[in-house]
């Protein structure tokens, strides 16, 4: 059967007025998440807010973009109606509800129980960077609280207060991002260099790759302890190839002023990564890439209107935990630059699952792996709504861009900690 679309609200007065038509008859309210939702970015924080009011929310699995199912909506206190000023909201009947039980038996659908709110950290320098955080901006858009830490906090057991980390444009491996040929005499690259290497040195390091090593492994060690881990752009295999190379020095002297360990590339230990293994170092710091993990969409002339990806779709009920990484209103993604641009397929373990490809190509935009008693997902790509972000570039205004695709992969994330723990059964 269809369900039927009925009030979307952006007044608080048709707000109440759905509320009040809310009783026992009406057990539920759909947050839908397909193309019916007029503001998909808010929907996460609506609903995150809701489950922090001890709200009962469920994600209903390939179900009309992985919609969100609200139990006895007229208890939705009055402090929290305005959270659906700008978010579609429609009526569930319990016919409604069975109706979509009975087509769940015999289809690819189901239902996971979004059970709390994750405390969510967000590693991030302190001040301004000269580039935007993606996540953060979602965060900040759809209303989700979050704590900025840095490395202190890291190296002094911090992370045990969060439940989900987030990792942006980073550079473990200490080498200023790789910006030495572009910006090396700009202001900017001066003063963050000698903030990272006064940091470093204050909190016991002898160079900049030394401390984010330790960084790294910090929180390698809170994924494996039971953390959810998301990073995006350079922090993905910028945190695998620091892993990697632990106690050997993998840094041009012009950047740390050490000699690069010889023959390094034989002592590099790939048990020690979450997602990548076998993959080549550029140690160059006049090249703007850290291996051969990354394929630069540039350098393959791959063209804007030709950049996309998609999305998977998985067995709900025996890959629950994929299929929640993926819901969305649209399958085909379109692509995006970053320092970290897509994920080569020949360097990803073979143990990590693949959410979203170009199909017939060796690009990989999006992946999810086990770590441990934790889990880890990297999204390639700096900013799902500027094709090609630049230093200094002004942030993305997301009201341009309520419905994105791109950041809903971003949001969909956050509820990761929240459901019902599922072990992956295929």
């Amino acid at each position: 059967m269809r369900l039927k679309p009925i009030y979307y609200y952006t007044i608080g007065m048709a707000i109440s007025l759905f509320l009040g038509f809310c009783s026992p008859l009406l057990p539920h309210a759909l947050v839908p998440m397909d193309s019916a939702q007029a503001n998909h970015l808010k929907a996460y924080g609506a609903v995150y807010s809701l489950i922090q009011g001890g709200m009962k929310v469920k994600i209903l699995l390939n179900y009309r973009g992985g919609s969100f199912l609200v139990e006895n909506p007229e208890s939705i206190p009055a402090e929290k109606k305005s959270l659906f000023q700008e978010v579609s909201l429609e009526a569930f009947t319990q016919e409604d509800y069975s109706g979509f039980l009975s087509r769940s038996e015999k289809t690819n659908m189901g239902s996971i129980e979004l059970e709390k709110v994750p405390r969510v950290g967000v590693y991030k320098p302190p001040g301004t960077a000269p580039w935007d955080d993606a996540v953060v901006m979602a965060l900040d858009y759809a209303g989700i609280p979050y704590t900025r830490i840095y490395d202190n906090e890291v190296l002094t057991n911090r992370l045990v207060d969060f439940d989900w980390l987030h990792l942006h444009h980073e550079d473990f491996t200490g080498q200023m991002g790789k910006f030495y040929a572009t910006s090396r005499h700009e202001l900017w690259y001066q003063k963050r260099k000698f903030a990272f290497e006064s940091e470093a040195k204050n909190l016991g390091f002898s160079s900049v790759p030394e401390l984010k090593n330790a960084v790294a492994r910090k929180i390698a060690e809170f994924t494996f302890a039971g953390g959810y881990l998301f990073a995006m752009c350079s922090a993905t295999d910028s945190l695998d190839i620091a892993l990697a190379s632990t106690g050997v020095d993998i840094v041009d002297p012009r950047i740390d002023g050490s000699p690069i360990t010889p023959d390094f590339e034989k002592k590099l230990d790939f048990s020690r990564t979450l997602a990548f293994e076998n993959f080549t170092l550029i140690t160059d710091p006049e090249i703007y890439e850290f291996s051969d993990i990354d394929i630069d969409a540039v350098k393959e002339g791959i063209l804007y209107k030709k950049d996309f990806f998609t999305l998977f779709e998985f067995n709900a009920k025996y890959d629950p935990i994929p299929a929640l990484l993926t819901q969305n209103h649209e399958r085909d993604i379109r692509g995006f630059l970053g320092q970290t641009n897509a994920f080569r397929r020949s360097t990803i373990k073979s143990r990590v699952i693949i959410l979203g490809d170009t199909p017939g190509t060796n690009r990989v935009r999006y992946i999810y792996g086990k770590y441990g008693k934790g889990f880890f997902t990297f999204y390639a790509g700096h900013d799902p709504e500027d094709y090609a972000h630049y230093v200094g570039d002004p942030n993305t205004n997301l009201e341009l861009f309520r419905n994105s695709p791109g950041y809903r992969i971003i949001l969909n994330n956050i509820f990761l900690p929240s459901a019902r723990k599922q072990e992956r059964k295929t």
